[in-house]
C-alpha cells in the first residue's frame, strides 16, 4: 500500500518501512506520530484521490530522532561597495520511520 501525505507544507510519498526526513514535529523519540493528512491512498487495486483529503486514511509512523540537513550557503554581495555577507544553516529535521498506512473504512 502506498500514500501521498502532506506535512510541514511538502508532500511525500510514503510506503510502510520508508524512513523520511520531515519538518520537526515536536515529539520526542520513539513516539508514535500519525499524519492524517492524507492526499491519496493506493492499494494495488484501486487508487482513492481526496478532496483535498482522503477522510478515514492515517498514516502511522515512529519517531527516530533528530538530525540535521545539509548546509546551505547565504552569500550576499553588493558590487563596488566593498559589501560581502556569507552565512550558514543547516535545518533541524525529524526523522521518521513509517510503521502501518491505514485506508478508509
Amino acid at each position: 500500500m502506498k500514500a501521498i501525505i502532506k506535512t510541514g507544507g511538502k508532500q511525500y510519498k510514503v510506503k510502510a518501512g520508508d524512513i523520511l526526513d520531515v519538518e520537526l514535529l515536536g515529539n520526542d523519540e520513539s513516539d508514535k506520530v500519525i499524519f492524517d493528512s492524507v492526499l491519496l491512498l493506493d492499494d494495488g487495486k484501486s487508487v482513492q484521490v481526496g478532496a483535498p483529503t482522503v477522510e478515514g486514511a492515517t498514516v502511522v509512523a515512529e519517531m527516530l530522532g533528530e538530525v540535521k540537513d545539509k548546509k546551505l550557503i547565504v552569500y550576499k554581495y553588493k558590487r563596488r561597495h566593498n559589501c560581502r555577507v556569507k552565512k550558514g544553516h543547516r535545518q533541524k529535521k525529524a526523522r521518521v520511520k513509517v510503521l502501518e498506512i491505514k485506508g478508509a473504512a
